[in-house]
């Protein structure tokens, strides 16, 4: 059930606009009530179309066909504007400044339900499932490296590295293959960092060593596996 706790933080969405993104974020603060009574503050400008407790239960704050201010400035395969396009979940979550901790399994249960209903609803392709720190790799680093994006990507939420065995990504061909999946690379390590912090969580140093190109072009073969199956 999803309970309603209206936000007046939105606006229509550009006409004509597609919803074709689908954002996750931690909220980042002590508490659900803390978060909730932000996210429906006229004052703080931000709110986000969902948010899912520790306990899993669901709130819905903004309608799908509005825009929800959860992104702010952001880009994602070469169109900035992100909010215009995407549909937010926001997760309770401490996060990195209050107590960063594991997704309980309720919460996750939760996400999953609501997150394929919304991909049921709305043509959004895998590679468009993304976190906030995706989107601005140089300002967010939510959902966070303990976030667990493979188990998304089992149930058909998102993309995770193929197991197929492929040649790494050659270290001068990173910022243009990180650019292809989506990624600003205006500050190429801000995007490493970003890529690892999803892909590669137990390191975060934003070097292209070999393992994470290695990573990188498993990704690239997801990807490509994943828009062959939508098309």
């Amino acid at each position: 059930m999803i309970r309603e706790r209206p936000s007046p933080n939105f606006d229509d969405r550009p006409p004509g606009q597609a919803i074709d993104m689908l954002v996750l974020h931690y909220t980042g603060m002590r508490d659900a009530h803390t978060a909730l009574e932000r996210l429906t503050d006229p004052a703080a400008e931000v709110s986000t179309h969902y948010l899912i407790d520790e306990d899993g239960s669901v709130v819905r704050l903004v309608a799908e066909d509005k825009r929800a201010w959860h992104a702010g400035v952001s880009s994602w395969r070469g169109a900035a504007g992100v909010n215009a396009r995407s549909i937010g979940i926001e997760l309770v979550n401490p996060g990195h400044e209050f107590g960063y901790r594991p997704f309980p399994e309720a919460q996750m249960q939760a996400l999953e339900t609501l997150a394929r209903a919304i991909l049921a609803r709305h043509p959004i392709p895998a590679i468009n499932v993304v976190g906030h720190s995706d989107v601005a790799p140089t300002r967010k680093c939510d959902p966070g490296e303990l976030f667990d994006w493979r188990r998304l990507a089992v149930v058909g939420i998102g993309v995770w590295p193929t197991s197929a065995v492929v040649d790494p990504v050659a270290e001068d061909e990173v910022s243009d293959r990180l650019a292809q999946i989506g990624y600003d690379i205006t500050d190429v390590r801000a995007a490493i960092v970003a890529f690892q912090r999803r892909f590669a969580p137990h390191r975060l140093d934003g070097v292209p060593d070999l393992e994470t190109r290695q990573i990188l072009a498993r990704v690239m073969a997801a990807v490509e596996a994943a828009a062959a199956k939508e098309n």
